[in-house]
């Protein structure tokens, strides 16, 4: 393979800004060399190198409002593009995000798009943020504790420190974690179990996570986000 191989995808100024000392950190210096070194060795990753930093360049630090907090990338062929629980255009949106899209029906009262791209929520200002933010092809978790979560860990404590009146969705015990991370007496945290089928009857249905959230942004004088127009 060429020894151009690099993940140095292009980042939105705003997040170099907020992350510039993570990016200075040993720690990232050796998360690059190990994925970089996994692409040598013709290892596949998701999502595509030029796609890891979607959720920060579709989001910009000062536009974020919402934030949903994924765990990894899609392990399955042409499934991850950088966006927590998206998929891009053509692909049959998985069961967690079709569950997302019920409760939002039943919730709103709106009919949702049968596609799974979600960039149009991250243009609102949704950061859709994994934890971890690359994955070897079919094989969940593969890229747990190599310096992701430190660097995402960073995101989150930036937005909340430096941010007023953002709103954090935390579904599930992983993203739940997170929440020390958060200030939760200027930033409003919404919590329930993962829309995935194994648990979304115990409680993530009828959440109204959705109206929560743009009652909350409309009370702090922000504009609703349109969980319809999702591209």
């Amino acid at each position: 393979m060429s020894e151009k191989i690099t993940i140095n995808p292009q980042l939105e100024e705003s997040w170099k800004n907020a992350l510039s000392d993570e990016f200075g950190a040993e720690y990232m210096k050796e998360l690059k060399k190990k994925v970089v070194e996994e692409m040598k060795q013709g290892i596949v990753l998701y999502p595509p190198a030029k796609q890891i930093f979607n959720a920060f360049n579709l989001t910009p630090f000062d536009k974020v409002r919402v934030v949903i907090l994924g765990q990894d990338p899609y392990h399955g062929r042409g499934q991850a593009h950088g966006l927590s629980f998206s998929v891009p255009d053509g692909v049959k949106p998985p069961p967690s995000l079709l569950n997302i899209f019920k409760e939002i029906e039943n919730d709103l009262g709106v009919k949702m798009p049968k596609i799974g791209n979600l960039e149009g929520w991250a243009r609102q200002g949704v950061l859709l943020l994994n934890a971890i933010l690359t994955v070897r092809a079919d094989i969940p978790a593969s890229h747990r504790n190599i310096g992701w979560e430190k660097l995402t860990d960073a995101a989150i404590k930036a937005l909340s420190d430096k941010r007023e009146r953002v709103v954090f969705l935390l579904w599930g015990k992983f993203a739940q974690e997170k929440e020390k991370l958060i200030n939760t007496e200027k930033h409003f945290v919404l919590k329930s179990v993962h829309p995935s089928p194994y648990s979304a009857n115990a409680g993530f249905f009828g959440c109204k996570h959705f109206s929560k959230a743009n009652e909350y942004l409309s009370k702090a004088g922000q504009a609703p986000i349109d969980w319809t127009n999702i591209k």
